[in-house]
């Protein structure tokens, strides 16, 4: 425990912009979600962390996060963690494209990570693999649905992995520092610096673990129409129920119905396309909004479309209005769930055409 708090204390340095709820001082809801992450992760991961100054949405975030993709009933852990990896590169995430190409280190091959860290999808040794990841790494631009080979309950879950790392890396590109591993390292420090990070990381990845166990954390909730894709897997679609219930909240007590329907609407007609190095579109949208309302609009819209263009400035015209850590998570939160959730939907209606 005491070594766990020692990393905790390290990683916690990572965060960006808001003040991590301590380990050592985590209470109720925090503490519980702490518990679990550190027991299966062997520490309380910064994701885990940025979450933390919005106690429901650190819950939502883990169980969205967990149920999919860390119990192996209908599919192997490898698959989903090239999952993973696909969708940290569509998003432009270096961190997590760093942290899931590390655990493939330990469940395929070097040659696999580093293939999918380059986004080389179809170097991958292994067909279903290779189909699985090419299906994840367009998820969000195409109406083809997941490969037909998979069963309902494993498309559910593979579904799910993709939902919750559209969501996941929307967060770390706004609160996390840009790289897991420091950018200065050559190609093969790299290699070798990845590898001994994968034998740390064996035992959480290849131990089992038991479905449904961060249902608990949030209160029972009605599965929404927009996550009718995990209705074939109970616990992956208790936790969608759950969390998406949660960010609503979150978007309902951080953002005016005027942001948020902002941001509906850009979403809605929104095709995966990237929005380019300006931000002039963001700017457009936002410009007949009162300042207050304008600074939500802008954090909003961008963690939703381009969330590695979230920067200090960003942030700080935000602050100005809304102060306080759990506001900034709850506001973040709702928009990268909200362009999450708009995948889901669309994974749904492609599988049933």
């Amino acid at each position: 425990m005491i070594v766990g708090r020692v990393a905790s204390s390290v990683v916690q340095r990572q965060v960006k912009y808001v003040v991590p709820v301590p380990v050592e001082s985590a209470a109720g809801l925090v503490s519980r979600v702490y518990e679990q992450v550190a027991d299966e992760m062997r520490i309380v991961v910064p994701p885990a962390l940025l979450h933390s100054p919005s106690p429901d949405v650190l819950a939502a975030y883990w169980m969205l996060m967990r149920e999919p993709l860390m119990p192996t009933r209908h599919v192997d852990r490898s698959t989903k963690e090239a999952v993973a990896a696909a969708v940290s590169v569509a998003n432009i995430c270096p961190y997590c494209v760093d942290m899931h190409s590390v655990s493939l280190y330990d469940l395929s091959t070097e040659q696999d990570a580093e293939a999918l860290a380059a986004d080389r999808v179809e170097d991958l040794a292994d067909p279903h693999q290779r189909a699985v990841a090419a299906w994840a790494r367009t998820a969000h631009q195409l109406d083809d649905p997941a490969p037909a080979a998979l069963t309902p309950a494993a498309r559910a879950e593979l579904t799910g992995v993709v939902v919750s790392f559209h969501y996941l890396t929307r967060m770390v590109n706004v609160f996390l520092s840009s790289f897991l591993l420091p950018p200065g390292l050559g190609r093969r420090s790299r290699r070798r610096a990845k590898q001994g990070i994968s034998r740390i990381l064996r035992a959480t990845l290849r131990a089992p673990r038991e479905a449904g166990r961060s249902l608990a954390l949030l209160p029972d909730a009605a599965l929404p129409a927009n996550a009718g894709w995990a209705a074939p897997h109970p616990e992956v679609a208790a936790a969608a129920a759950r969390s998406y219930a949660a960010f609503e909240a979150a978007g309902e007590r951080s953002l005016p119905p005027a942001v948020r329907a902002i941001v509906l609407d850009r979403l809605d007609r929104w095709r995966g396309e990237e929005t380019g190095i300006s931000t002039a579109w963001c700017e457009e949208l936002i410009a007949g909004l009162p300042p207050a309302e304008r600074a939500a609009g802008r954090l909003a819209l961008l963690t939703a479309l381009a969330s590695y263009q979230v920067d200090e400035d960003v942030v700080e015209e935000f602050r100005r209005y809304h102060p306080h850590d759990a506001t900034l998570v709850d506001a973040a939160a709702w928009a990268g769930y909200a362009a999450a959730a708009l995948v889901g939907a669309r994974q749904q209606a492609a599988s049933l055409r």
